[in-house]
């Protein structure tokens, strides 16, 4: 993958200004286009990577069966992204389940997990599909469930105009797609948000 390019982004960005008909070297506008080229450096970091092998690099939490537990449950991860359509922020939390097989991950790898796949354009139906397919396919869970609750800035800023609206998904994959095991694992999530 080729290093986002800010001059090209920045040269957009000047005739973004020019086009709404604004001149974008004025002062309070003559830098804009830097301060968005580094953000979307920042937006897009995870244009091209495959989060897959961050998780598979970690022989070292191959467990035996009694030091797994039943169930890892994170609640609460902050996640911000950028919605392909409309290239407006999105911004909430996901939960992230796996019922573990063989091995487990370091808890701090699955908000890395997120952010990678937040760092894109994105939908948040596909960024929780994307989150459990590299979960499932880097530790062979018997199950996975991510649940996204997010907040859209081009539902809340434009259009429909729906600001105190919120948006969740779920994907999930083997026994946590199960319907009993899904409400379950519901139940202790919504537990985190008392």
């Amino acid at each position: 993958m080729s290093p986002i390019d800010t001059a090209r982004i920045e040269a957009a960005v000047a005739e973004i200004i020019a086009a709404i008909g604004d001149d974008p070297a004025r002062p309070g506008l003559a830098t804009t286009p830097q301060r968005v080229a580094s953000a979307y450096a920042d937006f897009f970091a995870g244009v091209g990577v495959d989060p897959v092998p961050m998780l598979e690099d970690g022989a070292e939490m191959a467990t035996e069966p009694g030091e797994r537990g039943e169930l890892v449950v994170l609640r609460d991860i902050a996640l911000r992204s950028m919605c392909e359509h409309h290239l407006l922020p999105f911004t909430g939390v996901a939960h992230v389940a796996y019922v573990p097989n063989e091995r487990i991950i370091g808890l701090g790898r699955i908000p890395a997990l997120v952010e990678v796949v937040s760092a894109r354009p994105q939908l948040q139906e596909r960024l929780g599909e994307d989150v459990a397919a590299a979960l499932d396919a880097a530790v062979r869970p018997h199950g996975v469930l991510v649940v996204v609750d997010a907040r859209h800035g081009c539902v809340a800023a434009r259009g429909v105009r729906y600001a105190d609206s919120s948006t969740v998904t779920v994907a999930a994959r083997g026994t946590l797609a199960e319907p009993e095991q899904q409400a379950a694992v519901m139940a202790l999530i919504g537990r985190g948000a008392a």
